[in-house]
């Protein structure tokens, strides 16, 4: 028997390298950033909202202030028992009064109520002496409420009914007579001065906002990624662990198989031809049993020959594994059970990946040969990038997975640690007269596994 050929073949790929390493710890990174990054829109996106509200209550507060100042100061003082009668000279001098603060301020509209629903004064200088139906704000403020200022799309009833809605502050707020007779006075502003002072708040909080955010994500990222490398280098050192175990267990067994076939089955070889001889020279009366030794030795020397086969597999360097995966058949032929293989024309596999399969074939066709009293079997190899699967079923007798796998496939449980130390996944399905599937997968998925990323096994 030739000794094992230890030269890696032109498809071997290490587990890692000092490239894949970095390729590695710079997608972690990226994706670290990303994540940041979306963080960082859902966190600033409500804090962005939540200031522009407070700074359009901040800019209503200013509303009211600037009117509560202008009906306190202006309009209350003149507010005399010819003004409150109508008198055109008394409401004339407090237009006069107002005017100036229809032209130079924000204020949009000016309305004085009293509580008969009376226009005592207004802007539109018609409406005043009108009575309407009180607002229901005016008549809040009349009975001692706080009705807070508003913006909203405002439509004028009274002076344009048919005018289309738009966007105005409105504010209501008491006045006092100096007879002691309590009024209410509305005003309406442009809801540009509070659109601009929402936006230069929020732009004025919102750069050292998001310096500060950025700087604690940059300070974290100096330890996501020591964490990363740390995780990377375990992980590489288990995988260099696990492909040495499945090299000295290759070694080991070739070893087993190289010493049973130099020692122990060539002395016994030997002693077949020590029995032949005597079967045919010796006594008569011994012949008979020197035969059913030889056959017995003969039957042995087979069992052993078959069992180095088993421990020593064929050289996948030479052979590649669709050829490795075809000899698997003849076992199978002897006794009696047909083998169909579906190999695609080229398997881009590597080396340790190649071997795994190849063990998980040998060791399931083995079991069928054995337990499954089967009449055919299958075995299917594909590959898509990535992504390669075994998968083999006889149409066997089959076994009850409830009660645990049995004897036999004792080697496909140390299998399945195997794979899954490697990256990959082992499935056993079987059922009593349905036959056994064992099937085995490497997939995208599992690929950082074996580059020393962890990644969760499905």
């Amino acid at each position: 028997m030739a000794r094992p050929s230890l030269r890696k073949p032109a498809l071997f790929r290490p587990f890692e390298s000092p490239a894949s390493e970095n390729s590695e710890v710079f997608k972690a990174v990226r994706r670290f950033l990303l994540m940041g990054l979306v963080a960082l829109v859902i966190v600033t996106t409500p804090v962005a909202f939540w200031i522009w509200s407070e700074a359009e209550h901040h800019a209503l507060q200013n509303s009211k202030q600037a009117t509560e100042h202008l009906a306190s100061n202006v309009v209350g003082p003149l507010l005399d028992e010819e003004v409150l009668a109508g008198n055109p000279t008394a409401v004339e001098r407090l237009d006069e009064r107002l005017r100036p603060w229809m032209g130079d301020t924000s204020v949009f509209e000016i309305k004085l109520w009293d509580k008969d629903g009376r226009i005592v004064y207004s802007d539109d200088l018609k409406l005043i002496g009108q009575k309407f139906g009180l607002p229901h704000e005016a008549a809040e403020v009349l009975a001692g409420g706080l009705v807070p200022p508003n913006l909203e799309m405002q439509k004028d009833e009274v002076n344009t009914p048919n005018a289309a809605p738009e966007e105005l502050v409105e504010v209501y707020v008491p006045v006092i007579a100096p007879d002691g007779q309590k009024l209410v006075f509305e005003a309406y502003y442009d809801d540009d001065e509070v659109r601009a002072e929402q936006s230069a708040v929020l732009f004025g909080m919102a750069p050292p906002f998001l310096l500060a955010l950025g700087v604690l994500q940059l300070a974290q990222l100096f330890p996501a990624v020591r964490l990363a490398r740390r995780i990377q280098a375990h992980e590489a050192a288990r995988s260099r662990l696990l492909r040495r175990a499945i090299e000295a267990s290759e070694l080991e067994r070739q070893r087993i198989a190289r010493d049973l076939h130099d020692e122990v089955i060539q002395e016994l070889s030997g002693l077949s031809y020590v029995l032949e001889s005597e079967e045919r020279h010796g006594p008569e009366a011994q012949r008979a049993l020197f035969g059913d030794a030889r056959r017995i030795l003969q039957d042995n020397v087979r069992s052993l020959r078959a069992m180095t086969t088993e421990l020593y597999p064929p050289d996948l360097n030479r052979l590649g594994l669709n050829g490795a995966l075809a000899r698997l058949g003849d076992p199978l032929e002897e006794r009696g059970i047909s083998l169909e293989l579906e190999l695609p024309p080229e398997c881009e596999l590597d080396r340790d990946r190649a071997a795994l399969f190849y063990r998980v074939a040998r060791e399931a066709l083995a079991n069928t040969a054995k337990h499954s009293k089967a009449a055919t079997a299958q075995l299917r190899l594909s590959q898509d990038g990535n992504r390669a699967e075994i998968r083999i079923h006889d149409d066997g007798c089959g076994f009850d997975q409830s009660l645990g796998s049995p004897e036999g496939h004792f080697g496909l449980r140390i299998m399945e640690d195997t794979i899954g130390e490697a990256g990959g996944t082992l499935q056993v399905m079987s059922a009593p007269g349905r036959g056994t599937t064992v099937i085995a997968r490497f997939g995208a998925e599992n690929d950082a596994i074996v580059r020393g990323i962890p990644q969760p096994v499905s």
